[in-house]
């Protein structure tokens, strides 16, 4: 089932975000700072995320971006390559991750990693892996006295920053090669992605959607772990922006009734009475996404919509809702607290909360 929509803006209201530690830009080390921070740069704060890898799939980098959205001015750092060496993956930034990122309005440094330590237990493989620290907080400053909107900035970006920082990055994992001794994937395919940006950002743009198009079609046949589907309805759904970008994702399951198309997004428990945070947190931003949609239409006809997180577990003994969370008592009080709060961005953001037994 395909399923296309519209975004032309982001209206939403984030209450599950975490008390942000706040640091001094002065004497920053951008890898010793949490995933998601606060830097105070001469008065001027803004939140920080980090991600670990340029693919959106490792590691909630969503979880991370979400705990900024809080503040007036975010930024995310990504590196646009990660290699973990030959025997670990190696990972390219994509148009559509820049995109969201904007839509957002979530400016982007991108970064590239300088250092990092050979793997204990693995041959050709390296672990904790460090952003050059100059480089990064050089484009932050760049950012603070930067006056237009996060898209510009991140378009301007792809054109002007991300050729040198592929070099920069095939330069340092060579040079971490020779240090360490350890053998990287073939430069071919660094190469090939540093000519998508010859003739600008358009063969960057067509490359990316045709691997998100073609994981798309792997994500709607294939449940995850961390999923339990009760209607097996997966479907595509192609979300276009006021730009005319396409973003296109998967929804775990929909449900159409009397004219209404539910969108719902599922996390699930094994081995706990709810979902970890990290992957609540990584449904809110698809709720982010769904609570903002417009002209939804299934082959050419118009829906409502209803977006949904759904959470769920095989160890809760009933459906958890939100007149009876307070009373379960199965739950502690940091559950209770976070379920209240859910509870409530939901009611704020007209979407609807599930919790279920499986």
């Amino acid at each position: 089932m395909d399923i296309n929509a519209k975004i032309t803006g982001i209206k939403y209201k984030p209450l599950l975000t975490n008390k942000l530690e706040e640091f001094s830009f002065r004497d920053l080390n951008i890898n010793d700072v949490p995933s998601s921070c606060m830097i105070n740069y001469d008065g001027f704060v803004f939140g920080l995320s980090k991600w670990v890898s340029p693919k959106r799939t490792r590691s909630y980098p969503y979880e991370r971006v979400y705990n900024t959205l809080g503040t007036a001015k975010r930024i995310t750092i990504i590196p646009i390559i990660k290699d973990e060496g030959k025997e670990g993956d190696r990972d390219f930034i994509q148009w559509d991750t820049i995109s969201l990122m904007s839509l957002l309005d979530v400016f982007v440094v991108f970064s590239y990693y300088k250092t990092a330590d050979i793997h204990k237990s693995k041959k050709n493989k390296i672990t904790n892996q460090q952003f050059d620290n100059e480089w990064t907080k050089q484009k932050i400053s760049e950012i603070k006295n930067y006056h237009s909107s996060a898209l510009h900035w991140n378009l301007k970006e792809i054109e002007c920053s991300i050729p040198e920082l592929i070099q920069k990055s095939k330069s340092a994992y060579n040079s971490l090669s020779k240090k360490l001794n350890i053998e990287f994937h073939n430069e071919r395919g660094i190469d090939s992605f540093a000519k998508q940006f010859i003739q600008g950002v358009n063969e960057f743009m067509t490359t990316s959607r045709q691997k998100s198009k073609e994981a798309q079609k792997r994500e709607v046949n294939t449940i995850q772990p961390k999923e339990s589907l009760a209607t097996m309805t997966k479907a595509k759904i192609t979300i276009e922006n006021y730009l005319g970008g396409n973003y296109y994702f998967t929804v775990d399951e929909f449900v159409v009734n009397e004219g209404i198309l539910y969108l719902i997004e599922a996390k699930h428990s094994k081995n706990s009475l709810l979902p970890s945070i990290g992957d609540i947190k990584d449904g809110l931003l698809k709720m982010i996404l769904y609570s903002n949609l417009q002209n939804v239409s299934i082959l050419g006809k118009d829906y409502s919509i209803i977006p949904i997180l759904k959470l769920t577990s095989s160890k809760i003994k009933q459906n958890i809702t939100f007149s009876n969370f307070n009373t379960n008592e199965f739950l502690n009080k940091k559950d209770k607290d976070m379920l209240e709060k859910l509870f409530e961005e939901a009611k704020e953001n007209n979407f609807e909360i599930l919790i279920e037994k499986i």
